[in-house]
């Protein structure tokens, strides 16, 4: 078992870079207008073609139509969807049978009693994401720069693998492994200077950082979600 690392948000062919060249498993490009991470088409073809055969690209969206949906799988011809709304389970599976891709959905989690989402989507989702859920009145439902309580994942029953993301950064990464056990990580504003600014010193740290506490923790010696 190996940690899965993901960094999302990446707007730029420098950062993007780093990501790759750090050994990120998954990039994620935003298709989300209200965040500052937002790609125009023609951003995403471009990031797409320099990420191609290089790493797992994922196209993250809110709660898009089918008009969004096909415009940015044929700009960014990603390997997986992340659905980072309210979509439902059968959504899921429409979008993966009209693109044919893998699905990763994200679950907002404030308390243990949002866990019971996991059930629905088993089956559905290739793999989930646990993030915090987002403060009230926030614009985005994701790369807030919040936490969650991690222990509450002590409680988790899935067969779907997933990840852990909100609020991760190098001043905790290594904290959330040991509490949650996560065999998956994606991180956005754990990694910027600024909402949307990526900072590539910060990209490569986290890449190294994480991989080494997943070790000393010994987290690679036995089963897991990833």
């Amino acid at each position: 078992m190996t940690l899965l690392i993901k960094i999302c948000g990446l707007s730029t062919p420098y950062t993007l870079a780093t990501a790759i060249d750090a050994g990120a498993d998954m990039v994620g490009f935003v298709f989300f207008p209200p965040s500052p991470r937002n790609l125009s088409m023609e951003q995403a073809h471009a990031l797409g073609v320099q990420a191609q055969g290089k790493t797992l690209k994922v196209a993250l969206s809110v709660d898009a139509d089918d008009s969004l949906i096909d415009a940015m799988v044929e700009a960014a011809r990603p390997d997986l969807l992340q659905l980072h709304g309210q979509e439902t389970p059968e959504r899921v599976r429409a979008l993966k049978a009209r693109t044919g891709l893998p699905v990763i959905k994200a679950i907002h989690v404030s308390g243990a009693h949002d866990l019971a989402a996991c059930g629905l989507y088993e089956g559905a989702a290739d793999r989930l994401i646990f993030d915090a859920r987002p403060p009230k009145g926030a614009v985005l439902p994701g790369g807030n720069g919040a936490a969650f309580d991690w222990t509450i994942l002590e409680h988790v029953e899935t067969k779907t693998p997933w990840m852990l993301s909100g609020g991760l950064g190098l001043h905790n990464v290594e904290e959330a492994l040991a509490v949650t056990r996560a065999h998956g990580l994606d991180v956005s504003s754990g990694v910027e200077s600024a909402p949307g600014v990526k900072e590539v010193d910060l990209i490569a740290r986290f890449v190294a950082q994480s991989r080494s506490a997943y070790a000393r923790l010994g987290l690679g010696s036995g089963a897991g979600t990833a």
